[in-house]
């Protein structure tokens, strides 16, 4: 199979409809990447480590994006979104869709932070980062690329985060010319979005994936891993601990 070529770049935030974009663009014959394909998809081990060296690069330092957009003619979400002026610049070809929250600024931001800030808010997550390599990678990638590069940093505070939201959008507007984007509501269907990529409406209804639950019991597989691990590591020193006093004894 040869390489694809992105046809369709996604800069709208995570947590703006992205996962249901992400099974409609696939249904359309768009294969989609998305923050799934680099940490549950086992086909592109090695693209965490690609993610994080984006992180610990300069903006706008253009990569090697072949190696992880090899497979697909489309990408929305993280970490996609966060280099969508790299991805127009090496595919300018490509058209830009902006997902956004269907309810606006202030749903997005609950959404954000009741979901995908784990990797910042949630104490468990730290003992991953100090116990495991995966949970140091996507924590120093999450960090640096979604939430202190895209985001401003300003992710703790609501009216400044609210605002960074805001203004992303006319940055966009204002970058791409307007053939080329689509500024998009998962509320609004298949029909724009259709329209837009040039291909006939499917017959089946627009995927309508509330992933917040799905997220949020990830996220209770993490914590409860997060515990075996911190109970593993406890038993560990006390096993040390006991030898070297039966030792020193």
């Amino acid at each position: 199979m040869g390489e694809m070529t992105l046809k369709l770049i996604g800069a709208g935030f995570g947590r703006t409809g992205t996962w249901s974009t992400f099974v409609a663009l696939n249904r359309l014959g768009l294969p989609c990447y998305h923050m799934q394909e680099v940490i549950m998809n086992k086909a592109n081990k090695g693209h965490l480590d690609f993610w994080r060296k984006v992180a610990n690069s300069p903006p706008g330092t253009q990569h090697d994006w072949n190696r992880v957009f090899a497979n697909y003619t489309a990408t929305v979400d993280n970490p996609g979104c966060c280099v969508w002026k790299e991805l127009l610049a090496t595919y300018p070809d490509a058209k830009v869709l902006l997902t956004l929250h269907p309810r606006g600024a202030e749903a997005w931001y609950e959404s954000t932070i009741d979901t995908i800030y784990f990797t910042e808010n949630v104490w468990q997550f730290k003992i991953l980062e100090w116990l495991t390599p995966f949970g140091r990678k996507f924590g120093d990638m999450s960090r640096k690329l979604i939430w202190g590069r895209t985001l401003d940093g300003v992710m703790g505070d609501r009216a400044k985060a609210v605002a960074r939201y805001n203004a992303y959008i006319e940055e966009v507007k204002a970058a791409v010319p307007p053939h080329k984007l689509l500024v998009y509501k998962v509320t609004e269907g298949w029909a724009p979005l259709c329209e837009f990529l040039g291909v006939a409406l499917p017959n089946d209804p627009f995927p309508n994936l509330n992933d917040r639950e799905t997220i949020k019991k990830i996220i209770r597989d993490i914590i409860k891993g997060s515990y075996i691990m911190l109970g593993l590591a406890i038993a560990a020193v006390v096993a040390v601990l006991a030898a070297l006093w039966w030792w020193l004894g």
